[in-house]
């Protein structure tokens, strides 16, 4: 079955289901009023026709009756009219007097008993309505019928009877999807506080466990369950941070250990032995800076007036990793933009960002190869390299903790990507990795800029003059 997620959805469906159940009942229910309300209306004239009539039965000296009508009531009552007809029976049913031709009645049959009996009969081509209305008057039971022909009803009620429904449910309509559209803003307004709350909720991550949602403003029924949401973030945040804490001290306390470890190696007089358990100890070493560096990405944060110079954070790496490279056989290049890329962030980060992008190519690229890094003048420095490269389905998976392809490769614990997309998260870039052409692998990092190509040059010209 289906089933709209939204509140706000969900009800306006259902007010609208509302509005066209009532956009038909009401103008019906309306109409059967009105319906009954003019029949009441006829009812009730017929009723003081027939009192009318009776009020001119007078009896005579000899003791039978007469029924003297003025000239204006006898002419409306006529045959020739044909409009109302009337007749006086008798307590046997015969017809004392009557406005029909040949003295006729105006029912077949006299009703039975004391109460007034309403009628419908139809007479040729025309529809009667009227009233037998028993009455007992000098001691004799008389019955007067008062009848009317449809055809001649009232213009004015037959006109509201007949176009009420039509005219009504047009009004009724408009009307009542108006005040749906006012329903839909009175909503909107009174859920307002939740959208406000659910927008907020999609910015708290890993990153933000300080946000909370708003309880100040919030419907009553939802009060509940924004606090107990805002309960669980507070034990989250509690347990990132004793994570975090955990991670540094950890980190911190194993330096000395491994300090000390290094120094008793060199006394082992095995030198292949000790240059061994040397790399060992420098595998160990780097496991725990990368450690003490992701605690300390957790709690970083960039100033809003931190500036870095892509090109300069690019030379700095290359220089640093050069005679790296050239002990292992391999070269490290610097190409692309020769003037300033100013992005927003913090220069150390990001060096360390492209630091573990040149250290990961020169463990995979070829002997005799070169590693490159090219800065765009957008904003962008990609790391290129001659390895194997990296398989389409791995190059999600290559950016989180821990994660290596092969895990009998001993010198690599799987963070040193890990970090670089966590700078670049912070920072607000996007890092990615694509096929190069030729073999090998191409890893960008792309930081927004600081300043436009326009800019730049206008800052280059202010600073040669």
């Amino acid at each position: 079955m289906f089933r709209l997620r939204s509140i706000v959805a969900r009800t306006i469906a259902l007010h609208l289901v509302a509005i066209v159940a009532t956009s038909i009942l009401m103008p019906l229910a309306l109409y059967l009023m009105l319906n009954r309300t003019a029949l009441d209306l006829q009812n009730t004239a017929l009723r003081e026709q027939a009192d009318e009539i009776l009020s001119y039965l007078a009896m005579a000296p000899d003791g039978s009756l007469r029924l003297n009508l003025p000239e204006p009531l006898a002419g409306l009552y006529s045959e020739a009219y044909g409009r109302y007809a009337f007749a006086v029976l008798g307590g046997d049913g015969g017809v004392l007097f009557s406005s029909l031709s040949g003295n006729r009645a105006v029912a077949d049959a006299p009703p039975h008993g004391g109460n007034p009996v309403f009628f419908t009969m139809h007479r040729g081509e025309a529809t009667l309505y009227g009233i037998s209305l028993p009455i007992n008057k000098a001691g004799r039971d008389l019955v007067v019928q008062v009848s009317q022909d449809l055809a001649h009803r009232d213009v004015l009620i037959d006109d509201i009877v007949a176009d009420f429904f039509t005219r009504v449910g047009w009004i009724t309509a408009p009307i009542l999807f108006l005040l749906l559209v006012i329903d839909v803003a009175i909503i909107r307004r009174a859920v307002r506080p939740v959208i406000v709350a659910s927008n907020l909720a999609e910015r708290i991550g890993p990153l933000r466990t300080d946000l909370r949602l708003p309880e100040l403003g919030m419907p009553r029924e939802v009060q509940p369950l924004v606090h107990a949401v805002n309960q669980a973030l507070d034990r989250l945040e509690e347990g990132f941070r004793s994570q975090r804490e955990f991670t540094a001290d950890a980190a911190h306390e194993l330096r000395t250990p491994l300090a000390i470890l290094r120094t008793q190696i060199d006394m082992i007089a095995d030198r292949e032995l000790a240059q061994w358990l040397r790399n060992d100890v420098e595998n160990m070493s780097r496991l725990v800076n990368q450690l003490l560096e992701m605690a300390e990405l957790e709690t970083f944060v960039i100033g809003p007036d931190e500036t870095a110079d892509l090109v300069a954070v690019s030379a700095e790496v290359a220089a640093f990793l050069a005679p790296l490279a050239l002990a292992n056989g391999k070269r490290v290049a610097v190409s692309g933009a020769r003037g300033p890329v100013l992005v927003h962030g913090n220069p150390d980060m990001l060096a360390r960002a492209v630091r573990n992008l040149v250290e990961n190519a020169l463990v995979h690229t070829s002997p005799l190869t070169t590693v490159e890094i090219e800065i765009d003048q957008h904003g962008a420095i990609s790391v290129s390299d001659r390895g194997p490269g990296v398989p389409s389905a791995e190059r999600e998976q290559i950016f989180r903790r821990f994660w290596r392809r092969d895990r009998r490769r001993q010198g690599s614990a799987g963070l040193g990507l890990s970090i670089v997309a966590r700078i670049a998260e912070r920072h607000g870039a996007r890092v990615s990795v694509a096929d190069r052409a030729g073999g090998g692998a191409v890893f960008t990092l792309a930081v927004p800029t600081l300043f436009t190509a326009p800019d730049r040059q206008r800052q280059e010209l202010a600073a040669a003059k």
